[in-house]
């Protein structure tokens, strides 16, 4: 397909980004856009006109067919399970006054056709324009890696807040902007989203945001035209491989790595094997963290920080910097975390005092989240939900040589059967005792999930007990705790229903854990 280019793309170098043709950035709209020009939204975009005119006014722009309204500019997304394309004749019925395609299609003449090279990549661009490339009024970090995204956003945050910046966040658990929580459903989301909170960001006066970077959203350009300050990998195992994601391994690892041609600055982990792999072809700067003595900033002396009740990890940060720290979350991976957010934060001329303190309060909702029960046990919220970071997480606990690890988890319903088996052989060998209990059940009965985790189990030497009601197995796991053993609920994390059914149900496990504490208070007056 030959595309006529009318504007030239965002050049990046070292940071300073500069528009050689196609006007200012920075235009500020109303949250409610009135309407912009099309040629205004196609300034920074290679297209070819197939019919129609550039001076068209755009009311709205969208990527669902349910939501376009007269005037609307409709994104045709082939996706895995539907084509956009096919929607033309409905949104052209419903008023769409723009389409951009990728494929010719019928249309009247008083629609105007836009035809790119691929329309997931025009909607990042379109979509930065429409909200007045909010990007590039913020310094944006990104985030990238198998594990440990999560956290390190929260750190970053933590710490930059408190050396007085003003951040927006975009992840996995939800998306923070001012007092604003916004529940996610994706952990990079689509980039009219992304623009969306941005320009919310923006405008509540952030002047920093820190979002997790998936290789998902690297590879279906849900970040494309964003000017990261910097670029953060902090590893990578094979995992998302499979039709729906990625092909090999090969290509996740490539996908991470279009994260280092899009930033000022990678900030990289330097022990990960496959960093060479990840960074090929990178255009940025490249600073590095870990434990390797050639690493600009380095973990020394680590050391594990154990009491009734709390699991951390201290260790003398060396290199760049010169200092001390303590984590109240336990592990070698927080050790990773916690370096990446130091990384980060000298950038921004943050003081070691404020990184200190900070790193002492950061917290992650259903990431090794503990909760006090008792001063004689330590118990937990954990995320975890598959073999691979349940194997991690019980690794990790499993060094503080508690007297028992105890393993409480289910699995979803509507899902391989495979991970119920791997998941039951993981917690078998490493916990001392396992508690199978009910995750998300969905359509299926219960009981028959259960069964198949049990069967995982048989394969193993391990101790358990089953019990359904995930209250009740929570009841069990606190009411038998015995003096220095860590207790871990897996699975449910930070979220706060049960699925059951086709509907979703409130549960949140530290309100489950609030209302078994307080009836024991009950009975025993």
């Amino acid at each position: 397909m030959k595309i006529q280019a009318t504007y030239v793309i965002l050049e990046v170098n070292l940071g300073f980004f500069c528009i050689l043709e196609g006007g200012k950035p920075g235009a500020k709209p109303n949250m409610e856009v009135e309407g912009l020009k099309l040629a205004k939204l196609l300034e920074r975009l290679e297209y070819r006109l197939l019919q129609g005119s550039l001076d068209t006014e755009v009311k709205r722009i969208e990527n669902d067919s349910r939501r376009v309204e007269e005037g609307a500019l409709f994104f045709c997304i082939r996706g895995a399970l539907s084509d956009g394309h096919k929607y033309v004749p409905d949104v052209v019925e419903k008023g769409a006054a723009v389409l951009v395609v990728m494929e010719e299609v019928e249309a009247p003449k008083t629609v105007t056709v836009i035809q790119v090279e691929d329309t997931r990549y025009a909607m990042a661009l379109i979509s930065a324009a429409w909200y007045g490339y909010p990007a590039e009024q913020m310094k944006v970090i990104g985030i990238t890696g198998t594990k440990g995204k999560t956290t390190t956003t929260y750190m970053v945050k933590s710490i930059l807040e408190a050396a007085g910046h003003k951040v927006g966040l975009i992840g996995t658990i939800e998306a923070i902007i001012g007092d604003t929580h916004i529940p996610a459903s994706n952990t990079t989301p689509e980039s009219i989203t992304i623009q969306k909170y941005f320009r919310m960001m923006v405008d509540a006066g952030c002047d920093a945001a820190v979002m997790e970077v998936s290789s998902q959203g690297l590879k279906l350009h849900r970040t494309a035209g964003i000017p990261f300050e910097i670029g953060i990998f902090t590893n990578i195992e094979p995992d998302h491989i499979g039709p729906a994601e990625h092909e090999s391994f090969e290509e996740y690892m490539h996908c991470k790595g279009m994260l280092f041609c899009q930033c000022a600055l990678g900030i990289v982990n330097a022990d990960d094997k496959h960093l060479a792999k990840v960074l090929k072809g990178h255009t940025c700067r490249i600073e590095t963290f870990g434990f390797s003595p050639e690493a600009d900033l380095r973990a020394e002396n680590v050391r594990l920080i154990q009491r009734p009740g709390y699991l951390g990890v201290a260790y003398h940060v060396a290199g760049v910097m010169d200092m001390d720290v303590e984590i109240d979350i336990p592990g070698r991976f927080s050790v990773y975390n916690s370096l990446t957010a130091i990384s980060i934060c000298c950038h921004f001329g943050v003081s070691e005092e404020n990184i200190k303190s900070a790193l002492k309060q950061a917290k992650v909702k259903g990431r090794i989240e503990m909760v006090k029960v008792s001063d004689e046990f330590t118990l937990m919220i954990d995320y975890a939900h598959n073999a691979m970071s349940l194997e991690s997480l019980l690794t990790t606990l499993k060094e503080y040589h508690p007297k028992r690890l105890v393993c409480l988890f289910g699995c979803g319903g509507n899902r391989a059967k495979a991970r119920r088996y791997e998941m039951a052989e993981v917690s078998g060998r490493l916990a001392d005792f396992t508690i199978i209990t009910s995750d998300n059940p969905r359509f299926e009965k219960p009981e028959d999930i259960l069964n198949d985790i049990e069967e995982g189990m048989k394969k193993t030497d391990g101790k358990y007990i089953k019990i359904v009601d995930r209250k009740e197995a929570i009841r069990y796991a606190i009411h038998h705790g015995q003096p220095g053993d860590v207790i871990v609920l897996a699975g449910k994390g930070h979220e706060d229903y049960q699925e059951i059914e086709g509907k979703k149900y409130h549960m949140d496990e530290r309100e489950l854990i609030a209302d078994i504490l307080r009836e024991d208070q009950e009975r025993a007056r």
